[in-house]
C-alpha cells in the first residue's frame, strides 16, 4: 500500500519547509526593527482564517463544507475565507486539507472559486477531461494517505470541450493530433458505454459516464478502498453546471 514512501515524502516535504523558515528566521537583523509590524504577522500566523471555522475531520463533514461553499457560488454571497496573508502564513510551514478535487483544465471551472474556498483548503489536480495516469491516482492518493484528508470528488462540467473532441475522435475514427490522442483513450469506456442507447447530448451523457467510471476506479483503487471502509474517506462523483454554477453531486456523497 505504500506506506513507507509516502510518507517519508511528506516528511521530506514539511522538513524543508521547517528549515527554510529557520534560515529565513536565522537572516533578521537589527536594522530590520525599524520596518516593524513583524510581531503582529506572526500574531496572525498563530491562529486560522476565522471566516472558515475549523477543519472537517470526516467525509461528511468535508462534503457538508463544498456544499455550502457552493451554495455561496451560486447566490453570489462569497466569504473568500482562508485567503489573507494571515491564513498565508499559518499554512507555511504544513498543510492539511481536507479535499481533494479531480477536475478539468477548463478556464471556467476553478475548484477553489466555485467551492469558495482557499489557501490550504483543497488539493487540486486538473486535466484535459479530468483524466487519470498513474502520477495523476498519485497525486489524487497524496491526500487521503498523507494528510488524512477525507474527501475526494471527481468535478466533470457542462460542455467539456475534452470530452466533446474524444467523442467525435472515436465516433469517427479519426485520432487527435499529438498527446491529445491519449485524452481520448482514457475516455474510450466511457463513450463504449453511452454508444449502446441513443441519448440526446451523447457528449453530456459521456462526461456523466466517465465522471461516475472515474470515481467508481478510485473508491476501489487498492490504497484508497481500505479508507473507504473504514469510512475515513468517501469518493464522490460531480458535475459543474456552466450555465448556474451549481455543483450536482451524481454518486458517493457520505452521508451525515
Amino acid at each position: 500500500m505504500g506506506k513507507v514512501t509516502r510518507p517519508q515524502r511528506r516528511a521530506f516535504l514539511t522538513g524543508g519547509l521547517l528549515a527554510s523558515a529557520a534560515v529565513i528566521t536565522g537572516c533578521s537583523s537589527k536594522s530590520d526593527t525599524k520596518s516593524a509590524p513583524k510581531p503582529a504577522v506572526v500574531e496572525a500566523a498563530a491562529t486560522p482564517s476565522a471566516a472558515a471555522g475549523a477543519r472537517p475531520d470526516s467525509p461528511s463533514a468535508a462534503f457538508a463544507r463544498l456544499v455550502e461553499g457552493n451554495k455561496r457560488w451560486v447566490d453570489g454571497t462569497l466569504q473568500h475565507p482562508d485567503r489573507d496573508p494571515g491564513r498565508r502564513q499559518f499554512v507555511a510551514e504544513e498543510q492539511k486539507p481536507y479535499g481533494v478535487i479531480l477536475s478539468c483544465i477548463d478556464s471556467r471551472v476553478p475548484p477553489e472559486l466555485l467551492f469558495d474556498t482557499g489557501i490550504g483548503d483543497l488539493f487540486v489536480m486538473r486535466t484535459g477531461g479530468q483524466v487519470v495516469s498513474p502520477v495523476v491516482t498519485g497525486s489524487v492518493e497524496y491526500g487521503p494517505m498523507t494528510a488524512a484528508t477525507p474527501l475526494i470528488v471527481v468535478l466533470g462540467h457542462q460542455r467539456c470541450g475534452a470530452v466533446k473532441a474524444a467523442y467525435t475522435a472515436l465516433k469517427d475514427n479519426k485520432p487527435l493530433p499529438g498527446n491529445l490522442q491519449s485524452i481520448a483513450e482514457a475516455l474510450r469506456p466511457a463513450y463504449e458505454e453511452i454508444s449502446r442507447q441513443k441519448h440526446a447530448d451523447p457528449v453530456d451523457a459521456m462526461t456523466r459516464v466517465h465522471i461516475r467510471q472515474t470515481s467508481a476506479d478510485l473508491r476501489t483503487n487498492a490504497d484508497l478502498a481500505p479508507l473507504v471502509k473504514k469510512g475515513n474517506l468517501a469518493v464522490v462523483s460531480a458535475y459543474y453546471s456552466l450555465d448556474t454554477g451549481q455543483v450536482e453531486f451524481l454518486s458517493g456523497a457520505p452521508s451525515a
